[in-house]
């Protein structure tokens, strides 16, 4: 049976992706991770993991070339999905170079072992190099984001990925690697980090409804216009993506936007979550440590390009991602996981 590598195993995106594939798929998952990861994502897989039911853990690191090399050259996985990274924009202003590292150095560590085996024998992966739509930073009022669009860099983490993006096309183009590129647009529902916007809302209406804070939800810039999907419904379309690739139907380095249909102010996202709570007397209050520098204020998606090459398109409705994340919230703080206020 066949093997495939999830980099960024134990995140909400990876951990949907392995679902997935357990789900649909009779590949082997192998889920890297850093030993010291908290393991809440991937609980619900700790019995297949143990029982070694087509799910595994290795342990490495991006950052550590050797691990790199011994993971991939030991399981030589079919396909390779590069979902791990340093993926917090607020938090890359005060880690720049770590998020550099990380997110540029470790993916050419990467890229640059697939080219090794592949050089030195019989190895040719589909390669996914998940990058960002914040690679396209501040983009114009009224303007539909295509992959022609012009890369403008708002953060150090939307830089890292800019670096990621290219050299997922370069190893595509220069040395015949079958990689493709993903720029996802603002994705969630249940397991979605509570550093990102619409989790914390999330994450601190439950914490009100719980008697755990006050009833003031602590927000930074609201000034803001995006599109939002499901990262269930997005990891449908790497997989689909990595099939095409595999028969060649898909050119070395392409990129792909993968983004939502249905767009949001801010304050709209505050009102669907508002409505399904059981308080009434939340109010929004500005929290001016959680203003960025400089912000990616407007982000709508051009889907066009991706489904010429896939039959895709989202299934699940934001008001339904959006419930299901508040519930996931609920369903953290009522088993006695209370989280940070943050």
């Amino acid at each position: 049976m066949k093997n495939i590598l999830i980099t960024g195993f134990t995140g909400q995106v990876g951990s949907q992706l392995a679902d997935y594939l357990l789900s649909e798929t009779n590949y082997n998952v192998i889920g890297m991770m850093r030993w010291q990861e908290p393991m809440d994502n991937i609980y619900q897989l700790t019995e297949r993991i143990n029982a070694k039911d087509r799910v595994s853990i290795k342990y490495a690191d991006l950052n550590d070339f050797s691990s790199m090399y011994e993971i991939i050259d030991s399981t030589r996985p079919c396909f390779i999905f590069h979902l791990a990274a340093q993926s917090f924009p607020r938090t890359s202003f005060d880690i720049p170079i770590e998020t550099l590292q990380t997110n540029i150095i470790g993916t050419a560590n990467l890229l640059e072992c697939v080219r090794k085996l592949k050089v030195a024998g019989d190895y040719d992966p589909v390669v996914h190099v998940c990058s960002s739509s914040e690679v396209y930073g501040r983009a114009k009022v009224g303007e539909a984001l295509n992959e022609d669009s012009q890369f403008h860099g708002a953060s150090p983490y939307s830089i890292s990925k800019i670096g990621t993006d290219y050299l997922g096309q370069f190893y595509g183009e220069a040395y015949g690697i079958k990689t493709f590129v993903t720029r996802m647009g603002t994705h969630t529902g249940p397991r979605r980090s509570d550093v990102f916007f619409e989790s914390t809302v999330a994450k601190q209406i439950a914490l009100i409804e719980a008697g755990y804070q006050e009833p003031k939800l602590k927000l930074g810039n609201l000034a803001s216009v995006r599109t939002f999907q499901d990262a269930r419904d997005a990891v449908r379309a790497y997989y689909l993506l990595a099939l095409e690739s595999e028969k060649g139907n898909v050119p070395c380095g392409e990129a792909f936007n993968i983004a939502g249909e249905e767009a949001f102010k801010l304050p709209e996202v505050i009102e669907v979550l508002l409505s399904f709570s059981t308080r009434d007397d939340i109010e929004v209050v500005t929290d001016t440590d959680r203003l960025r520098p400089i912000d990616a204020d407007y982000q709508m998606f051009d889907n066009t390009k991706i489904r010429k090459f896939i039959n895709w398109q989202p299934e699940i409705a934001t008001s339904d991602m959006f419930k299901d994340l508040l519930q996931h919230w609920r369903d953290e703080i009522s088993s006695g996981r209370i989280p940070l206020n943050r």
